[in-house]
């Protein structure tokens, strides 16, 4: 089990093979780290499917108005949407994208992330200074390296529950 230093800025993320730890970065992107455990805290990651796996690259999800597999999913949907919230401005930083980081997605526009993240599988480097750093896996990477891959998948993996750990 992995050490949680911070349960406050720790999200347990359950998916099919079991629980991925992630150590939030209040300290690189507050407003990125009070999103998501905002959204985490409501539920609303809950049932969102992987949408857009690419072997070698990355595993996204988050899409909490289109992604969500027991609430009127539309697979061709998910991915286009995200909260009822407003969108957030970019936290760049000099944090890389090394495998195991959690990145904000979003359109062309930088200040356009709202719901949706991406967890890399490889270093992306070239992701770097481009696109939101919030967070990172500190255990059970093994899980995420094991979601099914397809832009989208046939049959996509999604995220069973996300919670903060100081509420689990």
């Amino acid at each position: 089990m992995a050490e949680i230093k911070d349960p406050e800025n720790t999200i347990l993320m359950e998916l099919k093979d079991g629980t991925v730890t992630i150590e939030l970065l209040p300290d690189v992107a507050p407003e990125h780290v009070a999103r998501m455990k905002e959204l985490a805290r409501a539920g609303a990651y809950d049932n969102v499917c992987f949408h857009r796996v690419i072997d070698g690259f990355m595993a996204q999800t988050g899409d909490v108005q289109h992604g969500n597999m027991e609430e009127g999913f539309n697979l061709r949907m998910a991915g286009t949407g995200g909260s009822d919230m407003p969108d957030l401005p970019a936290e760049f930083s000099r944090l890389p994208h090394d495998r195991g980081t959690l990145g904000a997605a979003r359109s062309q526009h930088p200040n356009s992330a709202n719901s949706q993240f991406f967890i890399n599988f490889g270093d992306n480097h070239f992701l770097n200074g481009q696109y939101t750093v919030y967070g990172r896996v500190i255990e059970g990477m093994e899980h995420v390296d094991a979601i099914t891959r397809g832009e989208p998948p046939a049959t996509p993996d999604r995220m069973i529950s996300v919670k903060v750990a100081a509420d689990a």
